[in-house]
């Protein structure tokens, strides 16, 4: 929604310009990281701000680590926000995947980038192409996450965000 990519931005900009802001992470809630867009926004009118792209790139430029907490799913444009982050821990139950192929879009984050940088070009075609959902545990075999936990995502990205 429009008011998550402003709190995205807000947030990032004050961390990044606090110098007791050591690193930042980024978390879902209710156990979720995110499903992604709300396709209904799609029909209604272009409004200023609100792109995904600039706030994913925005992620990616901050002078401080970056981590990702993904719980539940990372889908879509989910998944983009946590190719934007540095480093990216998924609960072992986590699924992630760009499924907007399957409603005939394609990601518009620069998922179709970032992604094969990350974990190669026959893999992230595999995903970009099919939309298919990956578990956590083919996540961390291909690159995409860096760690798979079965405790508290939320406190594991802390602890990686203070490592780093």
């Amino acid at each position: 929604s429009l008011a998550v990519l402003q709190a995205l931005e807000d947030g990032l900009k004050k961390a990044d310009a606090d110098p007791s802001v050591k690193a930042v992470m980024i978390c879902g809630e209710n156990g979720k990281f995110s499903a992604g867009a709300d396709i209904r926004g799609f029909s209604s009118p272009k409004r200023h701000g609100g792109a995904l792209g600039p706030i994913v790139s925005l992620i990616e430029s901050c002078e401080k680590p970056v981590v990702a907490a993904i719980e539940g799913v990372a889908l879509g444009g989910g998944l983009e926000v946590a190719l934007g982050c540095h480093y990216r821990i998924a609960h072992a139950k986590a699924r992630m995947g760009l499924p907007e192929v399957t409603i005939g879009l394609l990601p518009g984050a620069e998922g179709t980038q970032r992604l094969p940088r990350l974990i190669g070009v026959p893999a992230a075609l595999d995903m970009i192409t099919t939309g298919k959902h990956i578990p956590a545990t083919e996540a961390l075999k291909l690159g995409l996450v860096d760690e798979i936990v079965e405790e508290n995502t939320i406190e594991a990205a802390i602890r990686l965000a203070n490592k780093v």
